[in-house]
């Protein structure tokens, strides 16, 4: 687990009110156990065929849910491939398998099929446990869970506190996961991370099925372990740090041609981009259109430290864009597959704004109600496109539709369906 996405599911959840579930009516829990060591100790890293072979035996006839956890090198390495793998079972221990020595763990995934997967922050690894042939049939997702389940704080460690009691160490959480040998310190910290997540599974299958809430959970669930893998982005150099700042055509094609470049060096180098080249001095590149090398130096990130080769590379760029016919410049926007920004509704549609701030308000109570975020209540994005074009027909039925069009659950779609039915028959502001 990346130190961004610990830290972000640590941040308190944007609720909009009520309680963290309560312990049941008993005392206040007792101070936190510092959880030190596996409980067998640090297993060994498996880097051979052999070795392989020998744990997708052991898991294969393990028992019960699978805890698994992928730890990438995000800030350091290209792409966010797989640097480590780690699974415990019951009757199987834990494994912590190499992916860069062992590539190919289809057979693991194939034992381990039918088994349900837990995982913290599915979304987060799925990808790259894909890219090495590990795709489960079904998961448990224990950080989406806590979620739905109304918990304050949901990373890891806090929900392994709170929840179960004990404290995870979780300083190697940034490191550089692409180092070898993998120091101890670090693989004690990774076995450490799949060590509870079975009983943190356990502990929050009770507390939804308390709330009413697991059904809906196993919809999630599902959602996630049935979703295809995602489309590559469109346009990815659209989302560089700062674009706002670019404001012309030209500009644009200046930020295009050097994320292009950067792309190219950080793949063939196999580092992280921004090591390369940091957003911020595309941006301002784009915007000083530098005339020749000499200007170019001058900027912020193209300082003393960068070769007079590394700086004709990024000039080469930046003359590219700027001999580029009109025909061949970047639009100021991409183009957008739905409704426009709400910030830009009640000049297009004032009614249509009406509808999107009755829904926002009927969502938010909804969400009060249910202790949970309004976006794991129904996404943002969904209320927009249903209040910008709403059904001809306003009714439970055709609302409905809509949503599910959109792909809500059917949890959410039944109970957002009557705020939205509402929200909808708004005709001003």
């Amino acid at each position: 687990m990346t130190d961004a996405q610990e830290t972000a599911a640590d941040t308190p959840l944007r609720t909009t009110g009520g309680t963290p579930p309560d312990d049941g009516g008993t005392s206040a829990a007792p101070a936190p156990t510092p959880l030190l060591e596996p409980r067998e100790g640090i297993p060994p890293v498996i880097t051979d065929e052999a070795a392989l072979a020998e744990v997708i035996a052991a898991f294969a006839a393990g028992s019960g849910p699978v805890a698994v956890d992928a730890e990438r090198a995000s800030g350091y390495r290209y792409g966010q491939r797989a640097y480590l793998v780690q699974l415990r079972r019951d009757g199987a221990g834990t494994a912590l398998i190499d992916p860069v020595a062992c590539p190919d763990l289809s057979g693991l995934g194939e034992a381990l099929s039918g088994v349900e997967w837990v995982l913290h922050a599915a979304t987060q690894d799925l990808p790259c446990l894909r890219e090495i042939g590990m795709v489960p049939s079904g998961l448990f997702d224990t950080e989406l869970a806590g979620r739905l389940a109304g918990f304050p704080r949901v990373g890891l460690g806090a929900m392994v506190e709170s929840v179960l009691g004990f404290v995870l160490e979780k300083g190697h959480s940034a490191v550089d996961w692409s180092t070898r040998p993998l120091p101890e310190p670090w693989l004690r910290y990774a076995a450490l991370d799949v060590e509870l997540l079975v009983d943190l599974r356990n502990s929050l299958e009770k507390e939804l099925d308390r709330q009413g809430k697991l059904e809906w959970a196993q919809q999630e669930f599902h959602a996630i372990a049935t979703a295809p893998p995602a489309e590559p982005r469109k346009d990815p150099w659209r989302r560089t740090s700062g674009m706002h700042k670019v404001r012309r055509r030209r500009q644009l094609a200046v930020v295009r041609e050097l994320w292009q470049a950067r792309d190219r060096i950080a793949q063939k180098r196999d580092v992280s981009p921004g090591k390369v080249l940091s957003d911020a001095a595309i941006v301002e590149a784009a915007i000083a259109l530098p005339a020749n090398v000499h200007a170019l130096a001058a900027l912020n990130g193209f300082g003393h430290r960068m070769g007079r080769r590394q700086l004709e590379q990024w000039q080469a760029a930046v003359d590219r864009a700027k001999a580029l016919p009109e025909a061949g410049l970047p639009q100021p926007g991409q183009a957008v597959n739905g409704p426009p920004p709400p910030r830009a509704w009640a000049d297009k549609d004032p009614v249509a704004a009406a509808r999107l701030s009755a829904a926002r308000t009927g969502v938010s109570a909804l969400a009060e109600r249910l202790n949970m975020p309004q976006e794991n209540v129904i996404t943002p994005d969904t209320v927009r496109r249903v209040c910008w074009e709403p059904p001809k027909v306003v009714d439970a039925d055709s609302v409905e539709a809509a949503l599910a069009g959109y792909g809500a659950r059917p949890w959410q779609v039944s109970l957002v369906t009557p705020v939205l039915v509402d929200a909808l028959s708004v005709k001003s502001a």
